[in-house]
């Protein structure tokens, strides 16, 4: 029990020292990374009316500033990420807007600007959408639709001024609380890198014309509260046993291209050979060196004995440390039996051993020590009733949520350095 516990101690100090790798690499690699802002939104404000259809109109008016156009050039395009390719259509609103189209890559609108900008200009850029699949019918409550958005948010820019106003005509609930400007509900807030900031408001199903085809099943409230718990702790255990499979799966490879199928060790083989003093068949003496009588050919080994690893014979037991000295190829005489040979020879033979006992010597040899450790990331599809946009611009990214099912992927946008 005391080397299985030995065991298993080794194993979880090396899970702990893998995850304060991965924890350190995660905490230090965004400090180097962002050493520099590029850009910045001044204001970033969305205003959304319900159409009879129960499509959203929803104007985006985004003031962005440049603040370095040296290390990544000028700005000259952007992507803006709409919540889902099932709009109804786009128009541009702004002069500083040359052309719109939609990137089904991207799951975004790509915005060329009319000119390039540099350090220290703020480009005015203003838009309309029609999107829809926005809401859910029966989310909550019986009855009742409700619209849930997530504006786009940005992993490496801050946002001084968001604001979002939202037509209040035929609901009956918003979330979270907020003022009202000219019967709109009105939310205003600034966010820091990386930071979302959700909406939600609520309608009867017969406020407008919803459609049930579009209705997105929800579980019970009580499970989907439980899967929002279990979510985290799916993650961390997906992580706890993805990094203990990656280690085990490295030592198995190890044990694999070394000795665990293949690998060869050096092994010594020792015979004592005990020679007659003289012929029994003419009684001429054995000259030295010689296993046959020179003058008859007969044999004059008495007798011959394979020595197996360092198990010596009783008989020889005297003479064991003599024996055991000799460990080069070659033939040796026992000082103290004058017609006793050792002959000394290595073999290399096939050397094998058991997974576990590679473990251990692994172990012994490394103190304990980590061999390294991997990290593999996941998400958990937790539900949630948001419609998600993203807002990225030639040096800006961020990460949406797909509810509704269209495969919208916002990757990490660059900027195009063809123009400048």
């Amino acid at each position: 029990m005391n080397k299985k516990h030995s065991f298993l101690s080794s194993v979880l100090t090396k899970l702990v020292l893998s995850l304060l790798v991965v924890l350190t690499i995660g905490l230090f690699l965004p400090i180097h990374s962002q050493a520099k802002d590029l850009d910045e939104i001044i204001n970033y404000k969305i205003k959304v009316d319900v159409n009879e259809d129960a499509t959203l109109h929803m104007v985006y008016h985004i003031d962005w500033k440049v603040l370095d156009s040296t290390s990544e050039g000028p700005l000259s395009w952007v992507l803006i990420g709409i919540p889902n390719n099932k709009y109804k259509s786009y128009k541009a609103l702004s002069t500083s807007i040359k052309s719109m189209s939609y990137s089904s890559n991207d799951g975004a609108l790509k915005i060329t600007l009319d000119r390039n900008y540099k350090a220290g200009e703020i480009v005015p850029i203003e838009f309309e959408l029609v999107q829809d699949y926005m809401y859910q019918m029966d989310h909550l409550t019986e009855g009742e639709t409700v619209y849930e958005f997530t504006p786009g948010w940005f992993d490496d820019i801050r946002v001084d001024n968001l604001e979002i106003y939202w037509n209040a005509d035929k609901a009956i609930s918003h979330s979270p609380s907020s003022e009202m400007v000219e019967n709109y509900y009105a939310w205003q807030t600034s966010l820091g890198k990386g930071q979302k900031y959700k909406v939600s408001v609520t309608y009867p199903n017969d406020a407008y014309k919803f459609d049930t085809s579009k209705k997105i099943k929800q579980s019970n409230p009580k499970l989907k509260q439980l899967s929002s718990a279990c979510c985290p702790l799916f993650i961390v255990l997906m992580f706890f046993f993805g990094t203990f499979g990656l280690y085990y799966l490295f030592s198995f490879l190890g044990w694999v291209s070394s000795s665990g199928f293949k690998g060869t060790s050096k092994k010594v083989v020792r015979t004592v050979v005990e020679y007659m003093t003289n012929c029994p068949n003419c009684g001429a003496p054995r000259q030295e060196g010689k296993e046959a009588c020179a003058y008859c050919g007969t044999n004059m080994i008495k007798s011959k004995t394979k020595i197996e690893e360092e198990k010596i014979p009783k008989k020889f037991s005297e003479y064991k440390d003599e024996i055991l000295e000799n460990k080069e190829n070659g033939t040796y005489k026992l000082k103290n039996s004058p017609n006793t040979y050792v002959h000394v020879s290595t073999i290399v033979v096939p050397h094998s051993t058991s997974f576990r006992s590679y473990m251990k010597a692994q172990n012994a040899s490394r103190g304990g020590g980590s061999r390294g450790g991997g990290c593999a990331h996941s998400s958990c599809a937790c539900a949630c009733a948001c419609a998600c946009a993203c807002a990225g611009g030639g040096r800006a990214g961020c990460t949406a949520k797909d509810f509704y099912k269209t495969n919208l992927k916002l990757k990490y946008f660059k900027k195009n350095k063809k123009e400048k």
